[in-house]
């Protein structure tokens, strides 16, 4: 006898639907948050009506903001919070209070209460984190000057959105004494965090670590996702909010060494729940609504979108960048968050939002989201325009000082991780160098330790004057931002003709457009990757090294071309029929109780009997090549054997005790 489950036929159309709706955006380059979005439109009470049972909806919509929270609180982590705490505590409070100041007042003026205009002020406040950092994280911007001011802001803005649910009530006025309010919850939330302090160092490290000895992935989810819900019914029952909760859970194993395993099983989880609760957002859009009130919603569209992007733009001045990188971040952040979405419901339970002023809302956040993914793309274009059209006071000003005794030197664009290795060996070789860097905090940093580096966007003329570009011998340019790569390579080029132009980028397809723009050598991380990727291969296959680099060179004379159609003479690079592929070098560890324990090397018999040669042994720090065979194995050394690699995973077993650890 069948039972029919009500809520799995919703379920059932709102995965189908869903897979339909976002195999269609794929084709059309939409991301896949518009088209969540758009199946609530079509699925809900307001379009086709496909999806009854709203309520269960909500309640796994309710699941998946708690667990994008936790992942949120994961992947930030205290260390992370401290690396980046101008551009998230200055930058990204500068943002939000600027938000909330300048629309608070227009509300206020029409007739708005305070506390309904700041509450509106927040919904206006936060950005969308998923779309953002999944959008430049695709066209490799994150790590790019304007990619920095957004993700600065964006983690303020999600840490944000705790204390602004907590104000919620205060907004409203449905508690009796405000300030005492706010002080029972302050100090709730001292409590609370006092608990949670003491059993993130007490005991949730004990409880993950025996959920990790008994190397049952099953379990250590269970345990994982069971503190998160434990935690945030912890901070719900004391008045607080689950999504707090959520956020302190995720903090606290951020700071586990099982953080990153944690984060691996959950994040499936979040991201099957959070597209439901996109989903169920959608389901509240009434396109009739939109229809009946199209103009309105586009003129707040618009008015949202540019002043978002001038306030964030300003925020970014207030962080040193020059205007036009800081209008770029500008138009990254100036869409409407899905968090806004959790506030607002809060705000509807509250009475700060009328259904018509939800509706109002909706449209208009889900209108910027949708296009926000365009007006990323363009960045770009964008920027290069900014720049022609910039006035000379609003660029990045040149470097203070000239430095006329600047001659046959090199110039170093950038100093992330390749700038500093390349300043790094500049030094040590004794070659007279510059840096120029866009980030203020980043250059006063590093000047304050002697190195010549100076602020300035390498883009422009001016700049390149001021260093003598002229008298330069190498430019070489290490920067993320592949707008701008392109801009300082035809800039540098046209002012020096001779200058030898060596470019880092991304994509081995960016190669050519920048050869064509000037430069000399261009080095894609892809390409890169992958040479170092076939290297470690063939030398584990045994190929002679000396092969494998006449390959190598042969690549890299060929620039880059042979990469897309590389043929490898196995004939040529083996010698020995092809045998030489089955063999391989491995490390394994004694255990307790392994066969070899206490055996020596003639009593093992491991290379009469087992086909294994044993050419180095690890002991205590110290390694002894072919050791003799009175060698006697002990547990802990760390053997490295030589053979047949079928051979060497069966005969493993001669290593294995009681644990069942084997390899190193």
């Amino acid at each position: 006898m069948s039972v029919e489950i009500p809520i799995l036929t919703d379920v059932v159309m709102i995965f189908g639907l869903s897979s339909a709706v976002i195999i269609a955006s794929h084709r059309f380059r939409i991301p896949p948050v518009i088209g969540f979005l758009l199946t609530g439109v079509l699925a809900g009470p307001y379009g086709l009506g496909l999806v009854g049972a709203v309520d269960e909806v909500e309640i796994f919509a309710e699941i998946g903001v708690i667990l994008l929270l936790f992942v949120i609180g994961m992947e930030l982590s205290l260390a992370e919070l401290q690396r980046l705490k101008k551009p998230v505590f200055v930058g990204g409070a500068a943002q939000v209070l600027l938000t909330i100041a300048v629309l608070e007042l227009p509300f206020m003026i029409y007739g708005v209460g305070l506390g309904k205009a700041i509450f509106i002020g927040f919904l206006a406040a936060l950005s969308s984190t998923a779309i953002v950092l999944k959008l430049l994280g695709e066209k490799a911007q994150l790590g790019a000057p304007h990619g920095r001011i957004s993700l600065g802001m964006l983690i303020f803005q999600d840490v944000a959105v705790v204390p602004m649910m907590l104000l919620i009530p205060l907004l409203a006025g449905t508690a009796d004494n405000p300030w005492q309010s706010l002080g029972e919850l302050l100090l709730k939330a001292v409590l609370v965090g006092a608990v949670l302090l003491v059993a993130a160092r007490k005991v949730i490290p004990r409880v993950l670590e025996a959920a990790i000895r008994t190397r049952s992935r099953e379990l250590f989810l269970m345990t994982t996702l069971g503190l998160c819900f434990a935690i945030a019914l912890l901070t719900s029952s004391v008045g607080l909010s689950l999504s707090l909760g959520a956020f302190l859970a995720g903090l606290i194993m951020s700071e586990s060494e099982y953080s990153h395993s944690a984060l691996e099983g959950v994040l499936p989880f979040r991201d099957v729940f959070t597209s439901i609760f996109f989903v169920s957002i959608g389901m509240l859009l009434d396109p009739a609504f939109v229809l009946a009130h199209l103009p309105q919603v586009l003129g707040l569209a618009g008015a949202v979108l540019v002043l978002k992007a001038f306030l964030a733009a300003l925020a970014g001045r207030l962080l040193g960048y020059p205007w036009h990188v800081a209008i770029l971040g500008g138009l990254c952040l100036c869409q409407i968050g899905e968090f806004s979405f959790v506030l607002a419901g809060v705000g509807m339970g509250n009475k700060l939002l009328s259904p018509v002023e939800y509706q109002y809302f909706l449209a208009v956040a889900i209108l910027t989201m949708a296009v926000t993914p365009f007006l990323i793309a363009a960045v770009p274009a964008i920027s290069t325009r900014l720049v022609k059209l910039m006035p000379p006071g609003l660029k990045a000003e040149p470097p203070k000082a000239e430095q006329e005794d600047l001659h046959d030197h090199l110039i170093i664009a950038g100093f992330g991780l390749g700038g500093h290795h390349l300043a790094r060996a500049a030094k040590a070789a004794g070659i007279n160098y510059v840096i120029l860097e866009m980030n203020p905090d980043t250059v006063r940093r590093e000047r304050d330790r002697g190195v010549p580096i100076m602020y300035g966007d390498a883009s422009q003329a001016a700049v390149l004057e001021h260093i003598n570009v002229t008298k330069a011998r190498i430019l070489a340019v290490v920067i993320s931002d592949p707008a701008a790569i392109g801009r300082i390579v035809a800039t540098a080029r046209a002012q020096n003709p001779a200058l030898h132009i060596v470019v880092r980028t991304r994509f081995v397809s960016e190669i050519e457009p920048l050869m064509q723009l000037g430069a000399q050598e261009v080095v894609a991380e892809e390409y890169e990757t992958s040479v170092e990727m076939f290297i470690r291969v063939l030398s584990t296959y045994l190929v002679p090294r000396g092969d494998i680099e006449r390959f190598v060179r042969e690549i890299r004379a060929e620039g880059y071309g042979m990469l897309r159609r590389p043929v490898l003479n196995t004939a040529d690079a083996c010698n020995l029929g092809g045998v030489c592929s089955s063999f391989g070098a491995t490390v394994l560890r004694v255990v307790p109780g392994a066969f070899v324990e206490g055996k020596s090397l003639i009593e093992a018999r491991l290379r009469k009997e087992h086909g294994l040669t044993v050419v180095a042994v690890q002991r205590d720090g110290r390694t002894s090549l072919n050791p003799d065979p009175e060698w006697v194995f002990e547990a802990g050394d760390r053997v490295h054997v030589f053979g047949e690699q079928d051979l060497i995973s069966e005969k493993a077993a001669l290593f294995i005790g009681a644990e069942g650890d084997t390899w190193n």
